[in-house]
């Protein structure tokens, strides 16, 4: 089911507000933030590419943005810069990103050059009470940040490699040993975006070029899938039981475009799973 008819050429970040309940999404190459609850739609732009986002407050977000991560307002639009992300690199943006049960943010950046991509210019950094700590590089596409439910593990992938990585994580929400792999897609040539684990510890992860976001186990075992009428899903958010997912347009010849006439819209499908509360970012 359509949830936004508003179509992206790379829709992202899908965050489910738990105090405005209602969902914010990114159209990053349109430098756009949009919104949808039952007051309508709404969209704010930007003068550089924005991603990702995590709730501080009931107006606040974090915003990571091209060079930055921002503390915006909803209501009034005004932003205030709280830490820089690779400002000196003109060559990379951010990408994926989530806020973590500690009260942290992790977000990754990418080459801007195709996408990503290699030569791996991006990384994974994790901003913590004001401290942004760069944890994994070199990272080609950042995707797939999310969080164990007891707040223990983490995962995230560099999309080109096919693999999902864990980390186990202290007390404190910072990585403690070395990323395992947690899923081997390559077998099955599955390309992962972007993920969020739900409330019973079941990772949903978007695939890219598949039209479907995929259910797997904490063991690994592919459980399910849920199809959208979209090649690219890009990445889910839960919403209650409600599956909220992301697409985009890129990549997409006027062929395929034809036959995905809904691609780039943002899709929701009902009564899926129980997905955890977002967690709020303590800044």
């Amino acid at each position: 089911m359509i949830f936004d008819d508003r179509p992206c050429p790379l829709g992202e970040g899908p965050l489910w507000h738990p105090l405005r309940q209602h969902l914010i999404w990114f159209d990053i190459t349109g430098r756009r933030m949009l919104a949808r609850s039952d007051a309508g739609p709404r969209e704010w732009a930007f003068d550089e590419m924005v991603s990702a986002a995590g709730w501080i407050s009931l107006d606040e977000l974090l915003i990571a943005s091209e060079t930055g991560l921002y503390r915006f307002d909803l209501e009034s639009g005004a932003r205030l810069l709280v830490a820089g992300l690779e400002a000196d690199n003109p060559d990379t943006r951010s990408n994926d990103g989530r806020a973590d049960p500690q009260g942290g943010f992790w977000i990754g950046t990418l080459g801007k050059a195709h996408g990503g991509g290699l030569p791996a210019k991006g990384a994974i950094y994790r901003f913590y009470r004001g401290e942004v700590r760069r944890l994994f590089s070199p990272i080609a596409i950042s995707n797939a940040i999310a969080f164990a439910p007891d707040g223990k593990t983490a995962c995230f992938t560099d999309t080109v490699t096919q693999k999902v990585m864990r980390v186990a994580l202290d007390a404190d929400g910072w990585p403690k040993g070395q990323p395992e792999v947690y899923l081997d897609l390559s077998e099955q040539g599955l390309n992962p975006d972007g993920a969020v684990i739900d409330a019973s510890g079941v990772m949903w992860l978007a695939q890219w070029g598949a039209a479907r976001v995929a259910a797997y186990a904490p063991d690994g075992q592919f459980l399910r899938a849920v199809s959208f009428d979209a090649p690219h899903t890009t990445c889910p958010a839960f919403g209650g039981d409600t599956l909220y997912c992301t697409t985009a347009l890129q990549g997409m010849d006027p062929a395929a475009r034809a036959t995905y006439p809904d691609a780039g819209k943002t899709f929701m499908a009902r009564g899926i799973a129980t997905g955890q509360k977002e967690h709020q970012v303590i800044l």
